[in-house]
Protein backbone atom coordinates (compact mmCIF):
# COMPACT_ATOMS: atom_id res chain seq x y z
CA UNK A 1 0.00 0.00 0.00
CA UNK A 2 1.35 3.34 -1.01
CA UNK A 3 2.11 6.14 2.02
CA UNK A 4 -0.87 8.28 3.36
CA UNK A 5 -0.48 12.03 2.34
CA UNK A 6 -0.13 14.00 5.01
CA UNK A 7 -3.21 15.65 7.05
CA UNK A 8 -3.93 19.20 6.31
CA UNK A 9 -3.94 21.70 8.85
CA UNK A 10 -7.79 21.87 10.46
CA UNK A 11 -7.06 25.63 9.03
CA UNK A 12 -7.67 24.59 5.84
CA UNK A 13 -10.62 21.99 6.34
CA UNK A 14 -13.17 24.10 3.85
CA UNK A 15 -11.91 25.17 0.74
CA UNK A 16 -14.70 26.81 -1.49
CA UNK A 17 -13.95 27.88 -5.35
CA UNK A 18 -15.61 30.72 -5.34
CA UNK A 19 -16.71 30.92 -8.98
CA UNK A 20 -19.80 29.53 -9.74
CA UNK A 21 -20.59 26.23 -11.70
CA UNK A 22 -22.53 24.86 -14.33
CA UNK A 23 -23.65 21.35 -15.43
CA UNK A 24 -20.77 19.47 -15.47
CA UNK A 25 -20.79 15.36 -15.57
CA UNK A 26 -23.66 13.76 -16.54
CA UNK A 27 -25.09 16.96 -17.79
CA UNK A 28 -23.43 18.18 -20.83
CA UNK A 29 -25.59 18.26 -24.47
CA UNK A 30 -23.57 17.05 -27.24
CA UNK A 31 -23.08 17.12 -31.09
CA UNK A 32 -24.55 13.29 -30.73
CA UNK A 33 -27.08 13.88 -27.94
CA UNK A 34 -30.90 14.07 -28.10
CA UNK A 35 -32.30 17.75 -28.45
CA UNK A 36 -32.00 19.91 -25.62
CA UNK A 37 -35.64 20.45 -24.43
CA UNK A 38 -36.83 23.66 -25.81
CA UNK A 39 -36.87 26.31 -22.99
CA UNK A 40 -41.05 26.11 -22.37
CA UNK A 41 -40.89 26.26 -18.35
CA UNK A 42 -38.59 28.16 -16.14
CA UNK A 43 -35.11 26.15 -15.02
CA UNK A 44 -34.34 27.31 -11.41
CA UNK A 45 -30.61 27.67 -11.47
CA UNK A 46 -28.44 27.25 -7.61
CA UNK A 47 -25.60 28.65 -8.77
CA UNK A 48 -23.80 26.06 -7.34
CA UNK A 49 -20.10 26.39 -6.14
CA UNK A 50 -17.32 23.42 -5.50
CA UNK A 51 -15.80 22.92 -2.65
CA UNK A 52 -13.19 20.64 -0.65
CA UNK A 53 -13.25 19.90 2.93
CA UNK A 54 -10.57 18.22 4.42
CA UNK A 55 -13.10 14.64 5.87
CA UNK A 56 -11.00 11.84 8.06
CA UNK A 57 -9.63 8.90 6.70
CA UNK A 58 -11.80 6.75 9.89
CA UNK A 59 -14.11 7.99 11.77
CA UNK A 60 -13.95 5.05 13.69
CA UNK A 61 -10.49 4.28 14.89
CA UNK A 62 -7.71 6.35 16.37
CA UNK A 63 -4.88 3.63 15.31
CA UNK A 64 -4.65 2.84 11.89
CA UNK A 65 -4.88 6.25 10.53
CA UNK A 66 -5.00 8.22 13.38
CA UNK A 67 -6.22 11.84 12.03
CA UNK A 68 -5.36 11.49 8.52
CA UNK A 69 -7.75 13.14 6.62
CA UNK A 70 -8.51 12.86 2.68
CA UNK A 71 -10.16 16.09 0.32
CA UNK A 72 -14.14 15.59 0.52
CA UNK A 73 -15.98 17.18 -2.73
CA UNK A 74 -19.09 19.32 -1.76
CA UNK A 75 -21.49 21.73 -3.69
CA UNK A 76 -22.78 24.96 -2.29
CA UNK A 77 -25.20 27.38 -3.00
CA UNK A 78 -26.34 30.45 -1.18
CA UNK A 79 -29.00 31.82 -3.95
CA UNK A 80 -31.73 31.46 -2.16
CA UNK A 81 -30.50 31.09 1.66
CA UNK A 82 -32.26 33.79 4.49
CA UNK A 83 -30.04 34.07 7.06
CA UNK A 84 -31.50 33.19 10.49
CA UNK A 85 -35.08 32.09 8.63
CA UNK A 86 -34.16 29.31 5.81
CA UNK A 87 -33.40 25.95 6.35
CA UNK A 88 -30.39 23.69 5.14
CA UNK A 89 -30.94 21.37 2.25
CA UNK A 90 -28.93 18.97 2.21
CA UNK A 91 -28.43 16.17 -0.21
CA UNK A 92 -26.87 12.97 0.88
CA UNK A 93 -24.65 11.52 -2.76
CA UNK A 94 -24.62 8.68 -3.82
CA UNK A 95 -22.80 6.06 -6.05
CA UNK A 96 -21.39 8.66 -8.81
CA UNK A 97 -20.22 12.18 -9.38
CA UNK A 98 -21.85 14.80 -7.03
CA UNK A 99 -22.34 16.59 -10.30
CA UNK A 100 -24.76 14.00 -11.98
CA UNK A 101 -26.99 14.18 -8.97
CA UNK A 102 -27.10 17.93 -8.72
CA UNK A 103 -28.05 18.73 -12.44
CA UNK A 104 -30.65 15.52 -12.30
CA UNK A 105 -32.31 17.08 -8.51
CA UNK A 106 -33.82 20.25 -10.10
CA UNK A 107 -36.74 20.14 -7.28
CA UNK A 108 -34.33 20.57 -4.79
CA UNK A 109 -32.76 24.27 -5.69
CA UNK A 110 -36.94 24.65 -6.74
CA UNK A 111 -38.09 24.15 -3.15
CA UNK A 112 -35.07 26.45 -1.85
CA UNK A 113 -36.33 29.26 -3.78
CA UNK A 114 -39.71 29.03 -2.34
CA UNK A 115 -38.02 28.11 1.49
CA UNK A 116 -34.99 30.42 1.46
CA UNK A 117 -32.78 27.40 1.85
CA UNK A 118 -29.25 27.04 1.91
CA UNK A 119 -28.28 23.80 -0.63
CA UNK A 120 -25.48 21.39 -0.33
CA UNK A 121 -24.87 18.49 -2.24
CA UNK A 122 -22.07 15.82 -0.83
CA UNK A 123 -19.94 13.85 -2.55
CA UNK A 124 -19.47 10.23 -1.19
CA UNK A 125 -16.15 8.84 -0.25
CA UNK A 126 -14.82 6.85 -3.04
CA UNK A 127 -16.96 8.42 -6.01
CA UNK A 128 -16.06 11.28 -8.17
CA UNK A 129 -13.26 13.21 -6.81
CA UNK A 130 -14.12 11.57 -3.20
CA UNK A 131 -11.18 10.04 -3.50
CA UNK A 132 -9.59 8.39 -0.45
CA UNK A 133 -6.22 6.76 -1.60
CA UNK A 134 -6.35 8.48 -4.83
CA UNK A 135 -6.00 7.04 -8.26
CA UNK A 136 -5.34 3.37 -5.32
CA UNK A 137 -8.79 4.18 -3.58
CA UNK A 138 -10.89 1.17 -5.94
CA UNK A 139 -7.90 -1.16 -6.09
CA UNK A 140 -8.31 -4.62 -3.76
CA UNK A 141 -6.40 -3.43 -0.74
CA UNK A 142 -7.50 0.23 -0.21
CA UNK A 143 -11.55 -0.05 -0.06
CA UNK A 144 -11.43 -0.85 3.56
CA UNK A 145 -12.92 2.56 4.62
CA UNK A 146 -15.76 2.24 2.04
CA UNK A 147 -18.97 1.88 4.25
CA UNK A 148 -22.17 3.13 4.81
CA UNK A 149 -21.42 4.05 8.41
CA UNK A 150 -18.15 5.84 7.32
CA UNK A 151 -19.77 7.50 4.30
CA UNK A 152 -23.05 8.71 7.02
CA UNK A 153 -19.78 10.25 9.52
CA UNK A 154 -18.59 11.99 6.58
CA UNK A 155 -21.89 13.91 5.65
CA UNK A 156 -22.66 14.43 9.15
CA UNK A 157 -19.22 16.49 9.94
CA UNK A 158 -18.87 18.32 6.94
CA UNK A 159 -22.76 19.32 7.84
CA UNK A 160 -21.30 20.49 11.18
CA UNK A 161 -18.35 22.13 9.63
CA UNK A 162 -20.59 24.55 6.95
CA UNK A 163 -22.64 25.05 9.96
CA UNK A 164 -19.86 26.73 11.40
CA UNK A 165 -18.23 28.24 8.55
CA UNK A 166 -21.03 29.98 6.89
CA UNK A 167 -23.08 31.09 10.03
CA UNK A 168 -25.97 28.42 9.88
CA UNK A 169 -25.73 26.44 13.57
CA UNK A 170 -29.47 27.77 14.23
CA UNK A 171 -30.58 26.82 11.04
CA UNK A 172 -32.78 22.95 10.94
CA UNK A 173 -31.32 20.54 8.06
CA UNK A 174 -33.60 18.42 6.04
CA UNK A 175 -31.46 15.46 4.07
CA UNK A 176 -32.60 14.50 0.21
CA UNK A 177 -31.54 11.88 -1.86
CA UNK A 178 -32.72 9.34 -4.46
CA UNK A 179 -32.34 6.10 -4.58
CA UNK A 180 -28.88 4.57 -2.96
CA UNK A 181 -28.77 8.43 -1.71
CA UNK A 182 -32.32 7.90 -0.66
CA UNK A 183 -31.16 5.17 1.97
CA UNK A 184 -28.49 7.34 3.23
CA UNK A 185 -30.63 10.41 3.23
CA UNK A 186 -33.11 7.96 5.74
CA UNK A 187 -30.01 6.49 7.28
CA UNK A 188 -28.61 10.32 8.57
CA UNK A 189 -32.52 11.16 10.08
CA UNK A 190 -32.25 7.83 12.27
CA UNK A 191 -28.40 7.91 12.73
CA UNK A 192 -28.15 11.73 13.47
CA UNK A 193 -31.26 12.96 14.85
CA UNK A 194 -29.73 16.03 16.36
CA UNK A 195 -28.12 16.90 13.24
CA UNK A 196 -31.02 16.05 10.53
CA UNK A 197 -34.01 17.43 11.39
CA UNK A 198 -36.49 14.87 8.96
CA UNK A 199 -35.53 13.68 5.31
CA UNK A 200 -36.77 12.67 1.77
CA UNK A 201 -35.86 9.65 0.47
CA UNK A 202 -36.97 8.76 -2.83
CA UNK A 203 -37.20 5.44 -4.20
CA UNK A 204 -35.07 4.12 -1.71
CA UNK A 205 -34.86 0.19 -1.26
CA UNK A 206 -34.12 -0.08 2.25
CA UNK A 207 -36.01 -3.47 2.45
CA UNK A 208 -34.71 -5.06 -0.44
CA UNK A 209 -30.84 -4.01 -0.03
CA UNK A 210 -31.51 -4.99 3.89
CA UNK A 211 -31.68 -9.01 2.30
CA UNK A 212 -35.23 -8.92 2.88
CA UNK A 213 -37.75 -10.04 0.27
CA UNK A 214 -38.25 -12.15 -2.68
CA UNK A 215 -34.86 -12.54 -5.33
CA UNK A 216 -37.16 -12.79 -8.01
CA UNK A 217 -39.40 -9.20 -7.18
CA UNK A 218 -37.21 -6.89 -8.79
CA UNK A 219 -37.10 -8.86 -12.11
CA UNK A 220 -40.53 -9.35 -11.96
CA UNK A 221 -41.52 -6.15 -11.70
CA UNK A 222 -39.09 -5.40 -14.44
CA UNK A 223 -41.22 -7.09 -16.87
CA UNK A 224 -44.12 -6.09 -14.91
CA UNK A 225 -45.64 -9.66 -14.56
CA UNK A 226 -47.79 -8.41 -11.66
CA UNK A 227 -49.18 -6.65 -14.16
CA UNK A 228 -51.64 -3.82 -12.54
CA UNK A 229 -51.93 -5.22 -8.98
CA UNK A 230 -53.66 -2.57 -6.04
CA UNK A 231 -51.27 -0.78 -4.24
CA UNK A 232 -51.01 -2.21 -0.65
CA UNK A 233 -52.36 -0.64 2.51
CA UNK A 234 -51.36 2.64 3.67
CA UNK A 235 -50.10 3.69 0.73
CA UNK A 236 -50.68 7.53 0.02
CA UNK A 237 -51.12 7.19 -4.06
CA UNK A 238 -51.38 10.87 -5.70
CA UNK A 239 -53.36 10.19 -8.15
CA UNK A 240 -57.06 11.79 -9.70
CA UNK A 241 -58.84 8.04 -8.48
CA UNK A 242 -58.51 5.88 -5.65
CA UNK A 243 -56.38 2.84 -6.80
CA UNK A 244 -52.77 2.74 -7.59
CA UNK A 245 -51.69 0.23 -10.25
CA UNK A 246 -48.16 -1.20 -10.06
CA UNK A 247 -45.71 -1.47 -12.51
CA UNK A 248 -46.65 -1.12 -16.50
CA UNK A 249 -42.85 -1.56 -17.68
CA UNK A 250 -42.62 -4.35 -20.94
CA UNK A 251 -45.60 -6.38 -19.75
CA UNK A 252 -47.81 -3.66 -19.23
CA UNK A 253 -46.92 -2.20 -22.98
CA UNK A 254 -49.08 -5.09 -24.10
CA UNK A 255 -48.75 -8.84 -24.59
CA UNK A 256 -46.99 -9.07 -27.88
CA UNK A 257 -44.00 -6.83 -26.18
CA UNK A 258 -43.84 -9.27 -23.22
CA UNK A 259 -43.78 -12.54 -26.08
CA UNK A 260 -41.51 -11.13 -28.25
CA UNK A 261 -38.73 -10.29 -25.98
CA UNK A 262 -39.45 -13.99 -24.91
CA UNK A 263 -38.77 -15.28 -28.25
CA UNK A 264 -35.62 -13.50 -28.98
CA UNK A 265 -34.38 -14.96 -25.66
CA UNK A 266 -34.95 -18.02 -26.83
CA UNK A 267 -33.95 -17.79 -30.37
CA UNK A 268 -30.67 -16.59 -29.00
CA UNK A 269 -29.95 -19.78 -26.71
CA UNK A 270 -31.21 -22.42 -29.03
CA UNK A 271 -28.89 -20.92 -31.58
CA UNK A 272 -26.21 -21.47 -28.82
CA UNK A 273 -26.97 -24.93 -27.97
CA UNK A 274 -26.94 -25.49 -32.09
CA UNK A 275 -23.05 -24.05 -32.30
CA UNK A 276 -24.58 -21.10 -34.28
CA UNK A 277 -22.25 -18.88 -32.38
CA UNK A 278 -21.94 -16.50 -36.11
CA UNK A 279 -25.28 -16.43 -36.70
CA UNK A 280 -26.09 -15.07 -33.18
CA UNK A 281 -23.16 -12.45 -33.35
CA UNK A 282 -24.07 -11.10 -36.49
CA UNK A 283 -28.09 -10.63 -36.34
CA UNK A 284 -27.73 -9.32 -32.54
CA UNK A 285 -24.32 -7.22 -33.97
CA UNK A 286 -21.57 -8.26 -31.22
CA UNK A 287 -18.03 -6.61 -32.01
CA UNK A 288 -16.37 -10.18 -30.70
CA UNK A 289 -17.20 -13.79 -32.22
CA UNK A 290 -18.94 -15.60 -29.39
CA UNK A 291 -18.77 -18.81 -28.23
CA UNK A 292 -19.64 -21.19 -25.36
CA UNK A 293 -21.86 -20.75 -22.17
CA UNK A 294 -19.61 -17.88 -21.15
CA UNK A 295 -20.70 -15.43 -23.94
CA UNK A 296 -24.43 -16.31 -23.48
CA UNK A 297 -24.65 -15.43 -20.18
CA UNK A 298 -22.13 -11.81 -20.65
CA UNK A 299 -24.65 -11.25 -24.04
CA UNK A 300 -28.02 -12.09 -21.95
CA UNK A 301 -27.06 -9.69 -18.62
CA UNK A 302 -25.82 -7.29 -21.20
CA UNK A 303 -28.85 -7.04 -22.93
CA UNK A 304 -31.20 -7.91 -19.54
CA UNK A 305 -29.16 -4.58 -18.00
CA UNK A 306 -30.58 -2.27 -21.12
CA UNK A 307 -34.38 -3.56 -19.83
CA UNK A 308 -33.38 -2.31 -16.55
CA UNK A 309 -31.92 1.15 -17.64
CA UNK A 310 -35.35 1.90 -19.48
CA UNK A 311 -37.23 1.12 -16.82
CA UNK A 312 -35.96 2.94 -14.19
CA UNK A 313 -35.44 6.23 -16.83
CA UNK A 314 -39.48 5.97 -18.24
CA UNK A 315 -39.55 9.47 -17.22
CA UNK A 316 -42.69 11.42 -19.92
CA UNK A 317 -39.68 13.85 -21.26
CA UNK A 318 -35.86 13.18 -22.78
CA UNK A 319 -33.46 12.94 -20.01
CA UNK A 320 -29.22 12.36 -19.98
CA UNK A 321 -29.11 11.25 -16.36
CA UNK A 322 -28.20 7.46 -17.18
CA UNK A 323 -27.16 7.99 -20.82
CA UNK A 324 -29.41 10.07 -23.11
CA UNK A 325 -32.99 8.51 -23.47
CA UNK A 326 -36.29 9.74 -25.64
CA UNK A 327 -39.35 10.30 -23.45
CA UNK A 328 -40.79 7.08 -22.22
CA UNK A 329 -38.35 4.91 -23.46
CA UNK A 330 -39.95 1.59 -23.32
CA UNK A 331 -41.46 1.05 -26.15
CA UNK A 332 -41.64 -2.42 -28.03
CA UNK A 333 -42.03 -0.23 -31.45
CA UNK A 334 -38.54 -1.27 -32.14
CA UNK A 335 -38.60 -4.79 -31.22
CA UNK A 336 -41.91 -5.36 -32.57
CA UNK A 337 -41.05 -3.53 -36.43
CA UNK A 338 -38.66 -6.12 -36.89
CA UNK A 339 -39.95 -9.86 -38.20
CA UNK A 340 -36.16 -11.42 -36.80
CA UNK A 341 -37.03 -11.29 -33.02
CA UNK A 342 -33.08 -11.13 -32.33
CA UNK A 343 -32.38 -7.75 -34.77
CA UNK A 344 -35.58 -6.83 -33.14
CA UNK A 345 -33.91 -7.51 -29.85
CA UNK A 346 -30.69 -5.57 -30.83
CA UNK A 347 -32.82 -2.44 -31.89
CA UNK A 348 -34.73 -2.14 -28.35
CA UNK A 349 -31.29 -2.50 -26.46
CA UNK A 350 -29.36 0.15 -28.95
CA UNK A 351 -31.68 2.52 -26.95
CA UNK A 352 -29.02 2.17 -23.84
CA UNK A 353 -25.80 1.34 -25.97
CA UNK A 354 -26.14 3.13 -28.69
CA UNK A 355 -28.55 6.09 -28.15
CA UNK A 356 -26.35 8.33 -31.06
CA UNK A 357 -27.19 5.77 -33.67
CA UNK A 358 -23.40 5.56 -34.64
CA UNK A 359 -21.80 2.34 -32.86
CA UNK A 360 -21.32 0.05 -35.60
CA UNK A 361 -21.59 -2.93 -33.17
CA UNK A 362 -22.14 -3.74 -29.07
CA UNK A 363 -18.74 -4.25 -27.01
CA UNK A 364 -20.66 -6.56 -24.70
CA UNK A 365 -18.10 -7.25 -22.02
CA UNK A 366 -16.71 -3.25 -22.47
CA UNK A 367 -20.22 -1.62 -22.26
CA UNK A 368 -21.34 -4.13 -19.81
CA UNK A 369 -18.97 -5.90 -16.80
CA UNK A 370 -20.82 -8.26 -14.48
CA UNK A 371 -20.29 -7.82 -11.02
CA UNK A 372 -22.09 -8.61 -7.53
CA UNK A 373 -25.07 -5.81 -8.52
CA UNK A 374 -27.12 -7.83 -11.17
CA UNK A 375 -29.15 -4.62 -12.00
CA UNK A 376 -25.62 -3.08 -13.06
CA UNK A 377 -22.71 -1.36 -11.87
CA UNK A 378 -21.55 1.10 -14.47
CA UNK A 379 -18.16 1.19 -15.31
CA UNK A 380 -14.87 2.75 -14.75
CA UNK A 381 -13.94 3.43 -10.81
CA UNK A 382 -17.16 4.43 -9.49
CA UNK A 383 -18.40 0.95 -10.41
CA UNK A 384 -15.42 -0.69 -8.92
CA UNK A 385 -16.47 0.73 -5.48
CA UNK A 386 -20.25 0.10 -5.80
CA UNK A 387 -19.03 -3.43 -6.53
CA UNK A 388 -17.13 -3.25 -3.46
CA UNK A 389 -20.18 -1.88 -1.52
CA UNK A 390 -22.49 -4.96 -3.24
CA UNK A 391 -20.24 -6.98 -1.82
CA UNK A 392 -20.04 -6.13 1.94
CA UNK A 393 -23.12 -4.34 3.11
CA UNK A 394 -25.23 -3.87 0.05
CA UNK A 395 -27.31 -6.99 -0.89
CA UNK A 396 -28.57 -7.73 -4.24
CA UNK A 397 -28.79 -11.07 -4.80
CA UNK A 398 -31.73 -10.42 -7.68
CA UNK A 399 -32.08 -13.53 -9.99
CA UNK A 400 -34.26 -13.79 -13.14
CA UNK A 401 -35.89 -17.03 -13.82
CA UNK A 402 -37.98 -16.82 -17.25
CA UNK A 403 -41.15 -17.79 -15.09
CA UNK A 404 -42.02 -14.84 -13.34
CA UNK A 405 -40.52 -12.30 -15.75
CA UNK A 406 -39.10 -12.43 -19.34
CA UNK A 407 -35.49 -12.82 -19.01
CA UNK A 408 -33.41 -15.63 -19.31
CA UNK A 409 -32.54 -17.77 -16.22
CA UNK A 410 -29.95 -16.06 -14.70
CA UNK A 411 -29.20 -16.78 -11.13
CA UNK A 412 -27.39 -14.72 -8.33
CA UNK A 413 -27.81 -16.38 -5.47
CA UNK A 414 -26.14 -15.71 -2.38
CA UNK A 415 -23.58 -18.57 -2.76
CA UNK A 416 -22.40 -17.21 -6.14
CA UNK A 417 -22.08 -13.96 -4.62
CA UNK A 418 -19.61 -15.41 -1.64
CA UNK A 419 -17.58 -16.62 -4.43
CA UNK A 420 -17.59 -13.93 -6.54
CA UNK A 421 -16.71 -11.01 -3.54
CA UNK A 422 -13.93 -14.01 -2.24
CA UNK A 423 -12.45 -14.06 -5.89
CA UNK A 424 -12.66 -10.48 -6.67
CA UNK A 425 -12.36 -8.53 -3.22
CA UNK A 426 -11.14 -10.97 -0.79
CA UNK A 427 -13.79 -10.14 1.49
CA UNK A 428 -16.92 -11.96 3.12
CA UNK A 429 -20.65 -10.29 2.77
CA UNK A 430 -22.25 -9.54 6.03
CA UNK A 431 -26.06 -9.99 4.35
CA UNK A 432 -27.66 -9.08 7.92
CA UNK A 433 -25.66 -6.21 8.83
CA UNK A 434 -28.00 -3.38 6.89
CA UNK A 435 -30.84 -5.14 9.06
CA UNK A 436 -29.12 -5.23 12.43
CA UNK A 437 -27.71 -1.29 11.84
CA UNK A 438 -30.71 0.11 10.64
CA UNK A 439 -33.86 -2.30 11.28
CA UNK A 440 -34.37 -2.98 7.85
CA UNK A 441 -38.35 -2.12 7.32
CA UNK A 442 -38.51 -1.60 11.24
CA UNK A 443 -39.36 1.95 11.51
CA UNK A 444 -41.54 2.29 14.50
CA UNK A 445 -39.12 3.91 16.57
CA UNK A 446 -38.39 6.70 13.78
CA UNK A 447 -39.96 9.54 12.38
CA UNK A 448 -40.09 12.68 10.25
CA UNK A 449 -39.37 10.37 6.87
CA UNK A 450 -40.56 10.56 3.24
CA UNK A 451 -40.35 7.68 1.18
CA UNK A 452 -41.50 8.39 -2.09
CA UNK A 453 -41.91 5.65 -4.68
CA UNK A 454 -43.15 5.74 -8.55
CA UNK A 455 -45.58 3.33 -9.81
CA UNK A 456 -43.37 2.59 -13.15
CA UNK A 457 -40.08 2.03 -10.91
CA UNK A 458 -39.40 -1.64 -10.49
CA UNK A 459 -36.99 -0.48 -7.11
CA UNK A 460 -40.45 0.63 -5.75
CA UNK A 461 -41.62 -2.51 -3.68
CA UNK A 462 -37.96 -3.16 -2.66
CA UNK A 463 -39.27 0.31 -0.32
CA UNK A 464 -41.34 1.45 2.19
CA UNK A 465 -44.54 1.22 0.88
CA UNK A 466 -47.03 1.83 3.80
CA UNK A 467 -47.09 4.93 6.48
CA UNK A 468 -45.48 3.55 9.30
CA UNK A 469 -46.98 6.42 11.37
CA UNK A 470 -47.59 10.04 11.52
CA UNK A 471 -44.71 11.37 10.70
CA UNK A 472 -42.94 8.03 8.38
CA UNK A 473 -45.39 8.45 5.20
CA UNK A 474 -45.19 6.52 2.42
CA UNK A 475 -45.82 8.38 -1.24
CA UNK A 476 -46.73 6.37 -4.06
CA UNK A 477 -46.70 8.47 -7.40
CA UNK A 478 -48.48 7.20 -10.25
CA UNK A 479 -46.48 7.89 -13.73
CA UNK A 480 -43.42 8.09 -11.75
CA UNK A 481 -40.36 6.21 -12.67
CA UNK A 482 -36.97 6.14 -10.28
CA UNK A 483 -37.27 9.66 -7.81
CA UNK A 484 -39.09 11.30 -10.35
CA UNK A 485 -39.60 13.62 -7.84
CA UNK A 486 -36.78 14.70 -7.35
CA UNK A 487 -36.21 15.81 -10.61
CA UNK A 488 -36.79 19.60 -12.05
CA UNK A 489 -40.20 20.69 -12.82
CA UNK A 490 -41.51 20.23 -16.27
CA UNK A 491 -44.71 20.84 -18.68
CA UNK A 492 -44.90 16.87 -19.44
CA UNK A 493 -44.94 16.23 -15.80
CA UNK A 494 -47.89 14.14 -14.66
CA UNK A 495 -50.45 15.18 -12.19
CA UNK A 496 -49.39 13.24 -9.88
CA UNK A 497 -45.52 14.21 -9.29
CA UNK A 498 -46.84 17.83 -8.88
CA UNK A 499 -49.15 16.96 -6.14
CA UNK A 500 -46.24 14.57 -4.41
CA UNK A 501 -43.96 17.62 -4.58
CA UNK A 502 -46.59 20.28 -2.85
CA UNK A 503 -46.57 17.38 -0.14
CA UNK A 504 -43.18 16.78 0.09
CA UNK A 505 -42.89 20.83 0.26
CA UNK A 506 -46.11 21.39 3.04
CA UNK A 507 -44.24 18.38 5.21
CA UNK A 508 -40.71 19.79 4.85
CA UNK A 509 -41.59 23.24 5.91
CA UNK A 510 -43.59 21.90 9.14
CA UNK A 511 -40.26 19.66 9.89
CA UNK A 512 -37.98 22.89 9.97
CA UNK A 513 -40.35 25.15 11.13
CA UNK A 514 -40.43 22.51 14.27
CA UNK A 515 -37.23 22.02 14.50
CA UNK A 516 -36.69 26.04 15.27
CA UNK A 517 -38.86 26.07 18.54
Amino acid sequence: MNPLPPALPWALGLLLVLAPRGREAGGEWGPTALPRPPPTHRVVEPDFREGYFEQLLDHFNFERFGNKTFRQRFLVSEKFWKRDEGPIFFYTGNEGDVWTFANNSGFIPELAAQQAALVIFAEHRYYGRSLPFGEWSTRRGYTELLTVEQALADFARLLQALRRDLGAQDAPAIAFGGSYGGMLSAYMRMKYPHLVAGALAASAPLVAVAGLGDPHQFFQDVSAVSGTGQAGPGWQCVRSSHSCPFFQDFEGQSPKCAQAVRDAFRQIKDLFLQGAYDTVSQEFGTCQPLSGLKDLRQLFGFARNAFIVLAMMDYPYPTDFIGRLPANPIGCDRLLSNNQRIEGLRALVGLVYNSSGTEPCYDIYLQYQACADPTGCGSGPDAKAWDYQACTEINLTFSSNNVTDIFPHLPFTEALRQQYCLETWGVWPRRDWLQTTFGGGDLRAVSNIIFSNGVLDPWARGGIRSNVSASVLAITIQGGAHHLDLRASHPQDPVSVVEARKLEATLIREWAEAARH
